[in-house]
């Protein structure tokens, strides 16, 4: 059995509004990306939605949006996709890295005050895996210091942290969602950013687009821009997707429980941790951990990599998740980190795999997955 690890969920009703955009006069700039942010804005209760074509170009307009410059310091994970570090490192600012907690793997905000310096401009906490970090703590460090706090709520779209949803204006100035082909909804490329600030939402429409002013004369452009902004094909698709939201975070939770049943019982896996103020998990990747009780770190990732080999050897997709940011080969040649910098963050990445996790998993596969792992412990 070949079970891949993820795959999207398209059905005749993204196809469709696809080719509505097909026979139209607009594949750029139109309609549907309109649509799709004000659809999107609306879910998480913000006032303005900004479509741009990548998560990544999203966080990147925020950072440049608050004025964040060289020299300036933004704290944040080493436990993330790499994106979330590089950009601050495009307005040749500093990411400044603190561990995570143990069990949720998101930054751990008892850590975060003691990093604060003159120079620091902001938070940047991350929900990895769809789980929210502990905004409402970080939110509350961010206003005794005067600092903002973005939230990477890339892979997030639909969790709740008290009753809140990510991306809202509750615990965060400003927040950014992606849509690669992995996430709860996809446009293939693309993200979007969701503030309640209208100079914060006007300045990040104009820079997507090359930087052209909001009144949107032809080639009249007002400051520096970028090429981020998404099209109309993709932003149907987006469209499509979130009228479907409610029924894929469903099909996502019922995979996770299937897992959650199947795989405890299985000795030598750890299941993921849902903190309690996490009211409801909308489920971005699946992701376990093996040989956390060996002592030494080269055993640990010697455990790692044996299971993960016996399930690709069986036709199981699998991936380490995440590979810490600071042991990068960039970051260690630019900045000097080395092993042991954060532990915690590092044992979470020696022990960690993203095991298949997609809306229509069957229960035969998670079956046949869970096996093949109870193999590869033994």
């Amino acid at each position: 059995m070949q079970v891949p690890l993820s795959r999207p969920d398209i059905t005749s009703k993204e196809i469709d509004l696809v080719n509505k955009v097909l026979c139209s006069p607009f594949l750029a700039l139109g309609p549907k990306m309109m649509a799709f942010e004000e659809v999107v804005a609306s879910y998480v209760g913000r006032k303005y939605g900004i479509a741009v074509n990548s998560g990544t170009s999203g966080l990147h307009l925020l950072i440049k949006a608050y004025g964040i410059s060289e020299g300036d310091e933004v704290i944040t994970t080493p436990f993330s996709f790499i994106a979330s570090s590089n950009c601050i490192l495009y307005e040749r600012a500093r990411p400044v890295f603190v561990d995570i907690e143990s069990e949720t793997g998101n930054i751990d905000p008892n850590l975060i005050e003691e990093a604060i310096t003159p120079r620091t401009k902001a938070i940047l906490p991350v929900d990895a895996f769809g789980q929210p970090a502990r905004l409402e703590v970080i939110r509350d460090i961010g206003r005794r210091h005067g600092l903002v706090v973005i939230e990477d709520a890339c892979e997030a779209l639909g969790s709740e942290y008290k009753d809140e949803k990510t991306g809202s204006g509750i615990f965060a100035d400003a927040a950014v969602f992606a849509f690669y082909p992995n996430k709860q909804i996809t446009t293939g490329e693309g993200g979007m950013v969701v503030t309640d600030d209208e100079q914060v939402a006007g300045l990040c429409r104009s820079l997507r687009n090359q930087g052209r002013g909001e009144g949107g004369v032809w080639l009249n452009h007002e400051r520096l821009g970028y090429n981020y902004r998404l099209d109309e094909l993709s932003a149907a698709l987006g469209l499509a997707q979130m009228g479907r939201i409610e029924e894929i975070i469903a099909k996502r939770q019922q995979v996770a429980e299937l897992y959650n049943r199947k795989l405890a019982q299985i000795p030598g896996i750890r299941l993921p941790y849902i903190a309690p103020e996490v009211t409801r998990m909308s489920w971005f990747v699946y992701v376990i951990r093996v040989g956390v009780d060996v002592l030494t770190p080269d055993k640990q990732a010697a455990v790692r990599d044996r299971v993960m080999q016996h399930l690709q050897d069986a036709g199981i997709g699998c991936r380490p998740y995440f590979t810490p940011i600071h042991l990068q080969p960039f970051y260690r040649s630019q900045f000097g980190y080395r092993e042991g910098d954060f532990p915690v963050t590092e044992a979470f990445g020696r022990t960690s795999i993203a095991i298949p996790f997609h809306n229509n998993l069957t229960a035969a596969e998670v079956d046949y997955v869970a096996s093949t792992l109870a193999e590869a412990l033994i």
